[in-house]
């Protein structure tokens, strides 16, 4: 079908990176975002903008708020009602209790694990959760969305498709693929290493964005492999749920052995128990971690076989010193005596919690944090250029057949790189702009991102017919036009709703809000100059011209 092996791995670059770019570019941008999700909760969400704080007392904070929660969540619940053999109980009985904090968050997040009886999954589990100050122990309204944590972090894993995990399957069969058209990427290009030294911005569209994404899939080669290889490695449970179907029967074997060699029982014991001092069981984990010279506050804590006798307490050291997690200490509930430490992790397990780790950045380290999110950032530009070289090399020719192939991949690429940010903004922006007292307002947010995204997408289609007739569309720079406005007002409606302007946010040294405002404006200027140049290429006849002679030489 191809002259030689080299044309076939271009053919395989080319569609495999265009018809998944678009789901790939989603993932890096809001994957870039999740890099500084917390700092980006603070900003949405004015009410917790205090400094981070350690998990509090179980004993006197902890173990009420648990209480509270008495029911899974909603959602939950009815997508578990249609698994399970037999009516779900009005009342599902608690399986665990547990805790969750890093050294960015000055919330505290709780969440309690309900049993799901009947079901054909085994430990089939469906969640309730609360947001706490700890400081005091008040409950945060449950209807405030945390736009980093709990929508831009799963955004980029999930695509907020959540029916039979599709969202999942959609962005790890993307990450696959990504793997594929690395590798063809590098045997494609003959003059690998001279890609790092070679960016003309001074040549024509497409020679200079065909150097560009070179150059950022050259120089960001490490971080595009590693990031979709540990994407994979944290969900191959769900794409290969070999320990839920074939190997059950193994897996049983092994909880029965591991819960004889740890004392760890798998299953409640179904008579009731009670819960000795769980601050006491922190200060000897505490007291254990600084003995051996890795003193650190709690990060995660859980209770597991909530209310039985053979109830246990794991209790996790905070990552903020190490990319892997933290090995944990386990006591008995009733006691409080240690049963089991985690032993020191073998190879492959040494291997997979880095890669976690990793991925997920619980670590204490602002250099390679801001690293990441400079190689996700990278990753977008190199998809992006993609797009772009693909529209212009095609749409002279495509506009003479009157094919619309370039037109419908520029539209699509206008939504998906300008039109993102776009729909990002707006979103914060009506993050600032809704009332407070608004009942379910975190719904109300998340619609705005999808009309604002939609609108976009509608817009790119209107003006797309400039691309019939081999022209630039005029969508990306009115796109960028609209960036510039959106970031601006961000920033301005912090500032007059919460008092938080940058002078004070500077001054004070709050990062978490004062970093989003600056990023915001940075992302204005970038969209101020882009749209500046491409304004001024759309009114240079000569450069249309160009673009055509050197689109029929490529």
């Amino acid at each position: 079908m191809f002259a030689n092996f080299r044309l076939s791995l271009t053919w395989l670059h080319t569609w495999f990176g265009l018809t998944l770019g678009f789901v790939l570019m989603v993932a890096f941008f809001f994957g870039s975002l999740s890099v500084f999700d917390r700092e980006i909760d603070r900003w949405s969400l004015p009410d917790t903008r205090i400094e981070p704080q350690p998990m509090p007392s179980f004993d006197s904070i902890l173990a009420s708020r648990f209480a509270m929660i008495t029911e899974p969540d909603t959602d939950q619940r009815d997508e578990a009602a249609k698994r399970v053999t037999a009516p779900l109980p009005g009342k599902l009985t608690a399986r665990s209790w547990n805790a969750y904090t890093t050294h960015r968050d000055p919330v505290l997040l709780m969440y309690v694990g309900f049993e799901v009886p009947n079901s054909p999954l085994p430990e089939d589990t469906v969640y309730g959760d609360i947001t706490i100050d700890p400081r005091d122990g008040r409950v945060l309204p449950e209807d405030r969305l945390a736009l980093g944590s709990g929508f831009f972090y799963p955004m980029h894993y999930s695509l907020h498709i959540t029916w039979h995990d599709l969202g999942y399957w959609i962005v790890g069969f993307a990450a696959m693929m990504m793997l594929v058209a690395l590798v063809s990427g590098v045997v494609m290009h003959r003059k690998f290493f001279r890609e790092f030294f070679t960016f003309r911005p001074g040549k024509r569209l497409l020679r200079s964005t065909l150097d560009l994404h070179n150059l950022t899939g050259v120089v960001a080669l490490p971080f595009h492999f590693l990031w979709a290889l540990s994407g994979l490695i944290i969900f191959a449970a769900i794409y290969f749920p070999v320990f839920e179907t074939s190997l059950q029967p193994l897996v049983d074997q092994h909880e029965h052995e591991e819960a004889m060699h740890t004392g760890l029982d798998a299953k409640p014991s179904g008579v009731p128990g009670r819960l000795a001092s769980v601050d006491a069981m922190m200060k000897v984990a505490k007291d254990h971690w600084a003995s051996r010279g890795v003193p650190g506050e709690v990060g995660f804590l859980s209770v597991t076989h909530v209310g039985n006798s053979n109830a246990y307490v794991s209790i996790y050291r905070d990552s903020t010193d190490r990319v892997a997690t933290a090995e944990g200490l386990h006591f008995e509930g009733s006691t409080g005596r240690v049963i089991f430490e985690d032993p020191p992790a073998g190879p492959i397990e040494t291997v997979n919690a880095f890669l976690t780790g990793m991925h997920l950045q619980q670590f204490k380290h602002w250099t390679l944090r801001w690293l990441i999110f400079a190689g996700g950032l990278l990753s977008c530009a190199c998809i992006a250029t993609g797009f772009i070289f693909f529209v212009e090399k095609r749409k002279h020719v495509h506009a003479k057949q009157g094919r619309v192939g370039a037109t419908c991949v520029d539209a699509l690429a206008v939504t998906t790189v300008t039109g993102i940010v776009v729909a990002t903004m707006f979103m914060l922006v009506m993050n600032r702009v809704l009332p407070e007292e608004l009942a379910r307002r975190g719904v109300w947010e998340k619609g705005a991102f999808w009309v604002a995204w939609l609108a976009t997408l509608l817009h790119a289609a209107w003006r797309a017919p400039a691309v019939l007739q081999g022209r630039l569309s005029k969508a990306w720079a009115e796109q960028c036009r609209v960036i510039v406005l959106l970031g601006v007002a961000a920033v301005a409606l912090n500032a007059l709703t919460t008092g938080d302007h940058l002078g004070r946010t500077l001054g004070a040294g709050y990062w978490p809000v004062a970093g989003v405002d600056l990023l915001l404006l940075a992302a204005a200027g970038t969209a101020a100059i882009a749209a500046r140049r491409l304004r001024q290429r759309a009114g240079d006849p000569r450069t249309e011209l160009a673009s055509i002679e050197e689109a029929e030489r490529a």
